[in-house]
Order: structure tokens, then sequence, then C-alpha cells
């Protein structure tokens, strides 16, 4: 991190980001039974869709989260108005706070969102209820009865909320609610409330991809409902670990908000398209805060370092903007995981 130049800020929010995660390693090599292989021995993951003994789909397995981007921000795809002010106003302080007082940071279950869209579950399905376990922090898990009950009428809240669920041909729709309000809908800080309600869609189209899209239904927190639409893909030969979160022990020590501030003007002359190895990315203004829009970034504010300076909030990315004897932006030093690169400003020399 140091070689990042991270500030104790930026590097609070990429610790919360990364002390619960488990390693990479999973099982290595222990093929999965029953999984058709093509004649190298690989998975074939493109096979006919298996199912159970009643003839329905069958989607027990391990698959993998359905994309980081909406992990960091499930309101990726929504314009401005379609969020309540309050509910923006706070997400944007918690992302200038490094998202220090998360969930994640205090050892407490995540949302259900942030669990469809982030590392490993495995599915375990039966004729009343299936069973969803997670490769995520405290290993946590969900029971979706689909035994024909009802939701509770008047349940006592919780992180996770209660989900029943029903075949409707071969997608299984899952309807949940009995949400609190102390989950936050992704690891960046949108919040959700107690009239919370999703509903998720997932369908095996074969057999090692499974389309799934989810519905978040909050009207305190958003102007009207919203869809995501992505796969799954099955991990084959491979199963999840156990995954304990300790950094409670760690919070006293994370810092938050840098408490800069730029100018609105400032922030506009960095605003424009910039090149990087061929490929195009945008500086965005808005008000007093800068967004990247490309090279993987979620829609989130960077968070300020200096007058030049700025960090992601979703990876150990810094951002340094360089000016000619003029004052004008000419470049940006991109700095992460492949170094330090050099994005030209487009319409510039």
């Amino acid at each position: 991190m140091k070689a990042l130049g991270l500030s104790s800020a930026a590097a609070a929010g990429i610790l919360v980001t990364l002390l619960s995660a488990t390693l990479a390693a999973q099982w290595f090599n222990y093929p999965t039974p029953g999984t058709p292989r093509l004649a190298n021995g690989q998975p074939n993951l493109t096979a006919p869709t298996p199912r159970t003994a009643d003839g329905k789909p069958d989607l027990s397995g391990v698959w993998r989260g359905a994309g980081p981007i909406y992990r960091f921000n499930i309101a990726q795809d929504l314009k401005p108005e379609d969020i309540q002010p309050w509910a923006e106003a706070l997400f944007v302080q918690r992302v200038r706070d490094s998202r220090k007082d998360s969930p994640l940071a205090r050892c407490l279950p995540v949302s259900v969102p942030f669990h469809d869209f982030f590392n490993l579950a495995r599915i375990v399905q039966t004729p009343v209820l299936m069973l969803m376990l997670y490769e995520s922090p405290n290993s946590p898990h969900r029971t979706i009865f689909t035994d024909g009950r009802d939701l509770p009428k008047d349940p006592n809240p919780t992180w996770l909320g209660y989900s029943v669920g029903r075949w409707e041909g071969d997608t299984l729709v899952i309807t949940t609610s009995g949400f609190n309000d102390k989950g936050w809908l992704d690891s960046a800080g949108h919040p959700q409330t107690e009239t919370l309600r999703i509903t998720e869609r997932l369908r095996r189209r074969d057999f090692g991809h499974m389309d799934f899209e989810i519905t978040v239904d909050d009207p305190k927190v958003f102007t009207k409902p919203f869809t995501v639409k992505t796969e799954r893909l099955l991990a084959a030969d491979t199963d999840l670990l156990e995954d304990v979160c300790e950094n409670e022990r760690d919070r006293p020590h994370l810092s938050g908000d840098t408490g800069i501030r730029l100018s609105p003007q400032l922030l506009s002359t960095y605003a424009g398209v910039y090149e990087l190895s061929g490929r195009e990315f945008s500086v965005v203004a808005n008000g007093d805060l800068l967004y990247v829009q490309g090279l993987n970034e979620p829609k989130l504010p960077l968070l300020v370092q200096s007058e030049t300076h700025f960090m992601s909030t979703a990876t150990p990315t810094g951002f340094e903007f360089v000016k000619d004897s003029q004052g004008a932006v000419t470049h940006v030093i991109v700095r992460g995981d492949n170094g330090e690169q050099r994005a030209s400003r487009k319409g510039r020399n």
C-alpha cells in the first residue's frame, strides 16, 4: 500500500474491503461428483441443465458471485432522481468516510445483494426448501422455503430477511422481506430500511451458467423499484472455506473522511476523456465530487488526498492529475496493480 501512496483514510477503506477476504485457494483439483467432463477432463459447463426427480432444474452447486461492480454500488445504473435525497447524501458521506462504520468493518452481517454479487455461494436444493451458504464474512446462510408458505405477516426484522420461493417454469423466483434498517445494500453504503423487498430470479440455462436478476424495492430509499440482470458461473471442483471476520479488533485504528474539500471549479478542470494503453475512460465532476468511469471502477466518488491526488474507494488505485506550465491538465498518472501508468488527456498534446 505504501508504494501506491495511500493515505490512512484510503487505506482504511481498502482494509475494510480486504480484511474479511479468504485466500483464493479452495480445494484444488478435487473433482465434484456428477460433473460432466470434456475430453481433457475439464468440466463441461455447456452440458444440459441437471434436473431433480420431479423434473425441476437442479440449482445445486457452488456458484461465483454475479459481479464486483454492483457489490460496491447496487445503484450503479440509476439516475440521481431514482434515489431519495437523504439516502444519496448518506451514501456519499459513507464513501467519504471510507466505509469505516460499515457492517463489514464491525463484523456484522452484510446484505443479500452483497452476497449475490460477491464471492462464492453454495446452493443446496431439497423438495421443500433451499439453503444458500456463503463464503463471505462469518459464513452466513439463508433458508428459502419452497413448500408453499407465505412470507410472515409481522416478522421480527433481521439482517437477511425471510425468504420464500416458487417456480415459474424453469425459473426459481425468491421473494424476501422482513429486513432491519441496519444493513447496507452494498459495501459502499446505500442504506436499507424495513420497507425493503427483494425479488431474485434464478434460471440455470445449462450445466455451468445461471441467469440471475435481482429487483430491489425500498420506497424509502429509492423512488421506484429497479432490476439488475447478470449471470453466475458454476465453480466446479471447488468448495467453500470458512470465513471468520476478526477486524473488529482493528476498528479503533480505522480513519475516515480526510476532510479535504475541493471547489467544483477546480474539479471541473480535471473532467474529460483520457486514454490508457489504448483504452479510454472518463473523469466526471459532479459538484465537489470526482468520478472515474471505466477502468473497472464502480460509480463511486474518489477520495480526495490533495489538490491533485485522489484514491479509488473500491480498488487500490490512485489518480494524480498533472498540469502544464499554464495550469492545464495534460495527463493523469494511474497507480495500481500494474504499477505507474500515464493516461493522456484526449484532445491535448
